[in-house]
């Protein structure tokens, strides 16, 4: 986040004194709410929320200030510079680190932040036993165990072996494992199933050697939202979830949409900054791409790719305009969009949503061609964030 371009909303939707009439609203009631949507979907289990890439875009410290506020006990991020920001905002959570560490300097700086890295390779064990014996200190870790991602963690058939060297050494701590669903966003729950199968098969070997596993998680969003299809072949030691789209209103794939009622917490907002007449046979920006075929008038908007809007959306896009979906007109430009509003009563100054309240980002993602998670973490850092409380 960019210093000076986050702050906190007295009324209504306002412009940041100095920047263009382009704003991206944070609506932190709406974290809350879907915060108790993941606590109802996970019944009795703790709730890890991830809060990681500036809290997928919205601003990770007002967002894990509001989770603990509502509760939540235990945050997650993946570098140890975005634990570093959590607590230097006085955030006291639990805050595990699920990228783990890279260098022994790192491994130090966990140690005084007071936050739970993950081992993700044999690797880790050694440098983090050595941090946590300089600093004359137990270091709480967990451990992720690749059942099928292949990106991360410990491999499957290594997975017993080394948690069981990870438990028995003095230094470290096993506070938890788990492991990443690669497929729970699919409508064929059946790679899932294999993952968790194998899992199960893993945790057994583990406790068989006596060693208990701690914190046990699995489900990502997709995975909560999906809990139903999957209970009768979770671990029976899964005693936690990890969502993180969905605590932002954003439901992971179609079909999922059914099963908890979410709320979007970002509206990408701007104002038309300039009106022009065109008449038949116009060609509007870059390229000519769109070429106009009735009298009407083309708006501009003060946003651009630059500001996190895909070139993709060019011509197959939408804005919400006084209540209307308005077409894109034209290659999305860095600085600038413009809409055909036709003969439509639009005047410059009106306010227009990009995505957020009455348009989807799932629905705007799936007309770029790309998901809802490169949309929110991807609005520029020109663009204010206006935290709603």
């Amino acid at each position: 986040m960019i210093a000076g371009r986050t702050r906190l909303q007295g009324g209504a939707e306002e412009s940041v004194k100095g920047e263009r009439p382009t704003t991206a609203t944070i609506d932190l009631q709406a974290i809350s709410a879907n915060y108790a949507e993941a606590r109802r979907l996970g019944g009795d289990r703790n709730v890890i929320a991830v809060v990681k890439a500036d809290g997928y875009g919205h601003g990770a410290v007002p967002v894990a200030r509001r989770l603990a506020s509502s509760g939540c006990g235990h945050l997650a991020v993946v570098t140890v510079a975005e634990a570093a920001e959590l607590r230097g905002a006085a955030v006291d959570c639990g805050i595990l680190v699920l990228g783990g560490v890279h260098d022994a300097a790192e491994a130090a700086d966990v140690l005084e932040l007071a936050v739970t890295p993950v081992i993700q390779h044999a690797g880790h064990i050694g440098l983090l036993s050595q941090a946590a014996r300089e600093h004359r200190a137990a270091l709480p870790v967990q451990v992720e165990v690749d059942t099928g991602m292949r990106r991360m963690g410990l491999p499957a058939e290594d997975a017993p072996a080394l948690l069981e060297r990870i438990a028995r050494e003095p230094a470290l701590e096993l506070e938890g494992v788990y492991t990443h669903l690669a497929c729970a966003d699919e409508e064929d729950l059946g790679p899932s199933l294999n993952q968790l199968r194998l899992f199960s098969e893993i945790l057994s070997a583990v406790q068989a050697r006596g060693i208990e596993p701690g914190q046990v998680h699995v489900a990502n969003s997709a995975g909560l939202l999906a809990t139903a299809d999957l209970a009768a072949f979770l671990p029976t030691q899964v005693n936690a979830v990890r969502p993180g789209l969905m605590l932002y209103g954003v439901h992971p794939a179609a079909h999922l949409r059914d099963r908890a009622a979410l709320s979007p917490a970002m509206t990408l907002r701007s104002r038309i900054s300039n009106v022009r007449h065109v008449r038949p046979g116009d060609a509007v920006g870059y390229g000519g791409t769109f070429e106009v075929t009735r009298r009407g008038r083309i708006a501009t908007l003060p946003i651009g790719y630059a500001d996190g809007i895909p070139w993709s959306l060019g011509n197959r896009g939408f804005v919400l305009l006084r209540g209307s979906r308005v077409p894109i007109a034209g290659r999305v430009s860095m600085d600038l969009v413009t809409v055909f509003v036709g003969d439509d009563p639009v005047e410059i100054g009106d306010p227009v949503v990009l995505f957020g309240e009455g348009l989807p980002v799932e629905e705007v993602a799936e007309k770029a061609g790309t998901i809802s998670y490169e949309l929110l973490v991807g609005i520029g850092g020109r663009v204010p964030r206006v935290v709603r409380a």
